[in-house]
């Protein structure tokens, strides 16, 4: 593939005069009858995670979950001179290698066999590929100075240095890490052409995530075997742009997301034979447990020009690329590809998986947002917005295949930029499922309301997602009795947020603040947290009383947001306007104010022929604000309060006895 690899067609018609050129043969099977696998039983071809996953999302097991049926895999392994190379669950197919036109009859005249073609050609002696080319690479490494390291350390998580900084503050995304978002429990599937040297120590943005074994395992599913360090490197520097942690030096996305490392693309050669192997890499990603797939392979053309795509065919429906993607993200996988850097070549367009229509394509800007000309061109053939978003592709920061820390041009480091934040972002709100993150991303996107061809929805802001993503998670409701207001909400935050509760009564225009209530405290990751505040009604006539509830999500003054979460509308029966005084039940209460008016402080008798334990007392204005309250309790009897208001302006307010959540009096009070 083109490291960005050209799809080839899952129907099957492989444009090719005879199959004697190709040595690899895909199989495709009628069905899966006679499996051994039951939808019951699935923990039996599924990890506990992936069926976790598909609880959570309400995604029913189905027959494309069911492993191919081991008894036809034996019949055709078991073929004299035939190699047995990947099974696709999903396609219903297996890739073997043989030289023997003996063996392709055999197959064809099994009767679970629907057809078999040439996928790809010998193994030996490989035409010399271009790179650069397959791996969606624009341009070779350029080393930054790392002899000094530039200190960003005042108010953020992590010290990003100049470099990292300037790329994860186009999507605003270290908002993210500075309210914990930073992968933690989240798992990323890469697809690639290897991981050369990751495991090496002097390959130092690896360093945090093999001292903190993030990555959970690995298979290369063209050599068969684990390893997968001793291939490509391109999939490494796309894996240093998700994980790396030098700081100030190189900070990566989701430093701290775990990994499973799938090599499925062939460097010695380009034939479709590949984009099976990436249906097999995405089917151990579901079947493993991921939450996120990012992959900067594409597929347009191959060595065998008789097998190359056309641009018709990148529809998101035709080739085994798109098939399996779109499948993976309705296994609720968020599925992230490479765009293409076709942008200044002859083809133009898009490769596929990219083209997928559950696919987020990811073309390719620069730190300040301008498109890199090299970035492919949307829409796919069917009319879908593609690219989806941009992300940092120009220039962008990476480990070099030399060991050292450098920028190169391409979408494939776009896409792990991109999956990368939307990881941390998907971290925060488990509750929704993959399209709803990346319809988020598509909405915080600075194109949404113009998408083009170029970075299509735009660069997403993470902060407007985050909010956007926080409005659509909230609730709230609230209830009213004895004029009291009891407003109960559900949000997401950190100590370092916290909210305001406005009002708007019946008959008034604007709504006004009437308190603040801080984020529970000793909190550093985003999580769940409800709450309960009380409001006291005075001198507020009957109708529907409005409350807002507003968020502050960044109290800073250079980046404050705030976002409303709720409007809770309630009716009020009957008016709570005292009219000097609300009068007491001289039987069993007596409550007098001394003396009234008042200067700096004032004594509340209260007397009352039982004890309260909840008394609270509340100081209104005359616009229904609570600007003072005390709770305090009494024995049966007489009681003084001794009350300060030397901070009240001069004026008129009401004071309110409260046993409880009941109104026992309320009297006016003249500030001198």
């Amino acid at each position: 593939m083109k490291y960005f690899l050209a799809a080839i067609l899952f129907t099957g018609i492989f444009r090719i005069g005879a199959d004697a050129q190709f040595t690899r043969y895909i199989v495709r099977l009628n069905d899966k009858n006679g499996t051994p696998y039951t939808f019951s039983n699935p923990i039996a071809y599924l990890s506990q995670r992936a069926i976790d996953r598909r609880t959570r999302y309400g995604i029913a097991i189905d027959s494309a979950d069911l492993p191919v049926n081991p008894s036809y895999v034996t019949q055709i392994k078991n073929v004299p001179n035939v190699t047995l190379l990947n099974i696709s669950k999903w396609l219903n197919a297996v890739t073997i290698q043989t030289s023997d036109a003996n063996a392709i009859t055999s197959i064809n005249g099994f009767s679970f066999v629907q057809s078999t073609s040439g996928i790809a050609s010998r193994m030996g002696n490989p035409v010399p590929v271009d790179l650069n080319n397959k791996q969606n690479i624009e341009s070779n490494f350029t080393l930054l100075n790392t002899n000094s390291r530039t200190e960003r350390t005042a108010s953020d998580y992590y010290n990003y240095g100049t470099a990292s900084f300037n790329e994860i503050h186009l999507h605003n995304g270290e908002f993210l890490h500075n309210i914990g978002l930073r992968g933690q429990g989240m798992q990323i599937a890469m697809l690639d052409n290897g991981f050369n040297n990751y495991t090496s120590p002097t390959f130092h943005a690896f360093d945090s995530a093999n001292a903190n074994n993030q990555v959970l395992g690995t298979w290369d599913f063209v050599a068969h075997e684990q390893n997968v360090s001793n291939d490509g490197s391109h999939g490494m520097s796309c894996f240093s742009t998700i994980v790396a942690n030098i700081p100030g030096q190189f900070i990566g996305k989701a430093p701290r997301a775990s990994f499973w490392l799938y090599q499925t693309e062939d460097n010695a050669s380009e034939y479709p034979i590949e984009e099976l192997n990436w249906s097999c890499g995405a089917e151990a990603a579901d079947s493993s447990g991921a939450d996120v797939i990012s992959t900067s392979l594409g597929y347009t053309t191959f060595d065998n020009a008789s097998l190359n795509h056309t641009y018709a065919d990148m529809n998101g429906n035709t080739t085994m690329a798109a098939i399996a993607a779109d499948m993976a993200a309705k296994k609720g996988l968020l599925v992230f590809a490479a765009v293409g850097n076709s942008g200044t070549s002859t083809w133009h367009y898009l490769g596929t998986p990219a083209d997928g229509d559950s696919v987020i394509a990811v073309g390719a800007v620069s730190s300040t947002g301008v498109v890199g000309a090299f970035s492919s061109y949307g829409p796919s053939s069917d009319g879908q917005v593609k690219p989806d978003v941009a992300s940092i592709g120009v220039a962008a920061v990476l480990q070099t295949s030399g060991g050292g820390i450098g920028a190169s041009n391409g979408t494939s480091f776009a896409c792990p930029n991109m999956a990368g934040l939307a990881t941390c972002m998907w971290q925060g709100f488990p509750e929704f499922n993959n399209m709803k993150i990346r319809s988020a991303l598509w909405l915080a996107g600075d194109s949404v309301n113009n998408p083009n061809p170029r970075t299509g929805y735009g660069v997403p802001n993470m902060k407007t997602a985050f909010v956007n993503l926080l409005q659509d998670f909230s609730t709230a409701n609230g209830n009213i009795g004895n004029c009291k207001t009891t407003l109960n909400w559900t949000s997401k935050d950190v100590s370092s947020m916290r909210y305001e509760i406005e009002r708007k009564s019946f008959g008034e225009t604007n709504f006004t603040k009437i308190a603040d209530v801080p984020a529970q405290s000793n909190v550093s990751i985003l999580a769940n947290h409800t709450y309960q505040k009380t409001d006291t009604l005075i001198s507020v006539q009957a109708g529907t009383v409005s409350y807002r509830i507003r968020e502050i999500v960044d109290t800073a003054a250079a980046s404050f947001m705030a976002v409303y979460l709720d409007t809770v509308n309630i009716s009020l029966g009957l008016s709570c306007v005292p009219t000097g005084v609300n009068p007491v039940n001289p039987n069993t209460e007596k409550i007098n104010i001394i003396p009234n008016p008042a200067p700096s402080h004032f004594t509340l008798r209260i007397e009352t022929l039982y004890p309260i334990n909840n008394l609270g007392i509340y100081i209104s204005d005359m616009r229904g604000r609570t600007v003072l309250q005390f709770a305090r309790s009494k024995a049966t009897g007489i009681a003084n309060f001794d009350l300060p208001v030397y901070r009240l302006a001069r004026g008129k307010y009401i004071v309110s006895v409260y046993n409880g959540s009941q109104l026992l009096a309320s009297k006016e009070l003249i500030k001198l």
